[in-house]
């Protein structure tokens, strides 16, 4: 059973170049738009990983990492954050994010963290 990721993020392109090469990797990818949808999926789907972006409408990545950490058990999904703003490292940090990887995507350092997080696919 591949391992499943879910992408939160508002930009379509990025997610369509995540989504692709993520399962040409063999994971299972779902998707959410916003920080709100996202939290439906966490809850509903249980991914094994998520990959957030910052800023989005609705509910940005911040707002969606402190409501994240409330939610029980799937609290403890690994998040890695992939935005353009390196400087909001440390604050993500700080609410448990497990990577942050800053735009362009670098899919080997990508990878890498998955694997480090959990295991090959």
């Amino acid at each position: 059973m591949p391992q499943k990721i879910l992408i939160i993020d508002d930009d379509l392109l990025n997610v369509k170049l995540l989504k692709t090469r993520l399962e040409s990797n063999h994971y299972e990818v779902i998707t959410a738009a916003n920080g709100e949808e996202g939290l439906q999926k966490v809850v509903k789907e249980k991914p094994d990983a998520i990959i957030l972006d910052v800023q989005m409408p609705k509910m940005n990545g911040y707002t969606f990492m402190l409501e994240f950490r409330k939610l029980g058990d799937v609290s403890m999904i690994p998040v890695i954050v992939l935005t353009a703003h390196g400087e909001m490292q440390p604050i993500f940090t700080l609410k448990g994010v497990r990577g942050y990887i800053v735009k362009p995507i670098q899919f080997e350092l990508l990878f890498e963290k998955l694997n480090s997080l959990l295991g090959p696919p």
